[in-house]
């Protein structure tokens, strides 16, 4: 989830560096007409401090159609709850445009909360395709994909050289690896974000779908997870730290704390998105030039990742809509998408950069993130997202720290979620 809110920081660099574009060509001095004036953006907390005056840069050029920024917490599941808060006021609300995690569009959009979009008025043909699914909630558009992401497989390409062994495929050789290898040079084997929270959730449902598995269908009306795809899965994950080649002190990861583990070279193998990638390869980093990245692997070949990152929705009050849809499609032009990825390190949704020579020398992981996109899948869908979230988190928790087998995990998980469709 850390990358939601690093995706509405890049946002508000980008509003600013292409200042003199809009969607139109035309500047967005013309004053105000119907339909267009000041907007408020919602996005997660500011960390670094110096949004407000880019923001500044983008008000000057754009006088009548203002955007103030509303922070809200750097926590995913508060910024979560202060939106829905300020959405339930209905007119009274103070936010124009959302700057939301892919997974709420659903949430969003059947609580009536954010309007549907005429698809005519973005370029969603030159987007990757998988990320326009994650703005749309019964065959219609909701939201804009702004930031895209997919999880990876980082590893020390050093060690695996040494040794003379190729970045895993499968969950066989990534086991074999983490319990063989690793252990030689003082190293754990494998780890992702196994704390309870949206990340254990994201790493849980990439296993199952790894696994040729589902969660749930039908926008959240039937529950598909009572299967041997999945009991495959959410075993690989418990069975890891049953032997110890997950260790277990990476039940307390998330993100950030997974990623300086690997950072720090205490990690042979890595499932983080490619921003761990980038601060690890950064100069005074310890395993700088050390690490590559591969597609997660699965239990035949390479696995499915859950497809992150954000999307820009526009409330169903918001006082200036078409200012609005103005500032969705400018921020998803080709030109600002360039800088989401060179500024803000976020991976862009437009699907010609992932082909641009110049920025493949930049950034080498970008033909390997392209195709874990291409291939990802969304996390389940369903208008009580939340509550989906927070039985998967336990249920699987329960299967990593044995206090339940796979088997009965996904018995349970099903029960949970049946009584979560059925309200």
């Amino acid at each position: 989830m850390r990358w939601m809110h690093a995706a509405g920081r890049g946002l508000l660099v980008l509003v600013v560096v292409m200042t003199g574009y809009t969607a139109s060509g035309a500047r967005a001095d013309e004053g105000t007409a119907s339909g267009r004036g000041p907007l408020t953006l919602a996005t997660g907390g500011d960390l670094t401090g110096y949004l407000g005056p880019l923001l500044e840069g983008w008000n000057r050029t754009h006088p009548g159609e203002k955007v103030t920024l509303v922070e809200l917490p750097d926590s995913a599941d508060e910024t979560h709850a202060q939106m829905v808060t300020d959405l339930r006021g209905g007119d009274r609300s103070r936010f124009d445009v959302l700057n939301i995690d892919v997974n709420w569009t659903s949430e969003f959009a059947a609580a009536g909360w954010i309007r549907p979009l005429p698809r005519d008025r973005f370029p969603l043909k030159t987007f990757l395709q998988p990320v326009v699914g994650t703005a749309t909630y019964d065959d219609r558009l909701y939201a804009v994909p702004y930031a895209t992401n997919a999880g990876l497989l980082l590893y020390r390409k050093d060690i695996l050289a040494t040794e003379g062994v190729p970045p895993p495929r499968t969950w066989a050789e990534l086991e074999r690896d983490a319990k063989t290898i690793a252990p030689k040079y003082g190293l754990d084997g494998y780890a992702g974000q196994f704390l309870p929270y949206e990340g254990l959730t994201v790493n849980a449902a990439e296993a199952v779908y790894s696994a040729d598995g589902s969660i749930l269908g039908d926008e959240g009306a039937r529950v598909t997870v009572n299967s041997a795809a999945a009991r495959e899965g959410i075993g690989f994950l418990a069975r890891g730290v049953r032997e110890g080649w997950i260790p277990k002190k990476a039940l307390t990861y998330k993100e950030e704390e997974s990623k300086q583990a690997f950072q720090d070279g205490h990690l042979l193998f890595l499932r983080n998105w490619p921003y761990a990638y980038v601060v690890a390869s950064a100069k005074g980093s310890p395993v700088a030039g050390r690490i590559g990245a591969v597609p997660l692997p699965g239990p035949h070949g390479p696995g499915t990742s859950v497809l992150g990152g954000s999307n820009l929705a526009v409330n169903t009050h918001a006082r200036h809509p078409d200012s609005a849809a103005r500032l969705l499609a400018y921020l998803t032009s080709e030109p600002v998408q360039r800088q989401v990825l060179t500024r803000g390190a976020l991976p862009p949704v437009r699907a010609a950069l992932y082909q641009d020579p110049e920025l493949i020398r930049r950034f080498p992981y970008l033909p390997t993130l392209r195709e874990s996109i291409r291939t990802a899948q969304p996390r389940p869908k369903s208008p009580r997202y939340d509550q989906v979230s927070l039985v998967v988190q336990a249920v699987v928790q329960d299967a990593m720290t044995g206090h339940e087998t796979p088997a009965a995990a996904v018995d349970r998980l099903a029960r949970e979620l049946a009584a979560i469709s059925n309200r």
